[in-house]
């Protein structure tokens, strides 16, 4: 249930970039730059962080449509996303991504809970410094995004479909906030 009043038909965070174009137009901004823009992580990694991220949250919707954006991403180690969020093993989970998976995590619960030994494991694992630097700010940043969504009671899709459709928008456009309306 929506805490505020938010357009009809739009979920989660798209529907408080509508509500406020003037914030969500940044915050899909922020969210290109993150998970599209140039970085030593793939879009998919990128995307499998702010889910990971998302999941340890619990905010279902954020969790669900970034954790398929990175199914689609990943398109033939796609199950590696499910494997991930349910805290599984898989060989094709490399150390690197498991430390950087690490300190998102650490991330999550609190900027001061990365310790050097955090940082020196993904360094030993092969992580860059802007490795690094991406995985934590899109921790911090996905920290926010679950807040916000979940903080103004926005709505989740029922029909894991919804979720599929949002994966493949993603996937193919990255994030662009919904169109604006022209006031008369």
């Amino acid at each position: 249930m929506n805490y505020i009043s938010l357009p009809p038909g739009l979920h989660g965070i798209r529907s408080l970039a509508e509500f406020r174009p003037e914030t969500g137009r940044p915050l899909y901004q922020l969210a290109q730059v993150l998970l599209r823009g140039p970085s030593d992580l793939s879009p998919a990694e990128r995307e499998l962080i702010a889910a990971y991220v998302s999941s340890l949250n619990t905010c279902a919707f954020c969790e669900l449509s970034h954790a398929a954006a990175a199914r689609q991403l990943f398109r033939e180690e796609a199950p590696l996303v499910d494997c991930v969020i349910g805290n599984q093993e898989d060989p094709r989970i490399s150390p690197k991504l498991r430390a950087l998976l690490n300190i998102a995590a650490r991330v999550r619960e609190s900027g001061k809970a990365v310790t050097p030994e955090d940082i020196s494991e993904a360094r030993k694992q092969g992580a860059t410094d802007r490795e690094l630097h991406d995985t934590v700010l899109i921790a911090a940043a996905f920290s926010m995004f679950n807040r916000y969504v979940d903080g103004l009671g926005t709505t989740t899709p029922a029909d894991p479909s919804e979720y599929l459709a949002m994966g493949i928008r993603l996937a193919e456009h990255g994030y662009v906030p919904p169109k604006e309306k022209t006031k008369p």
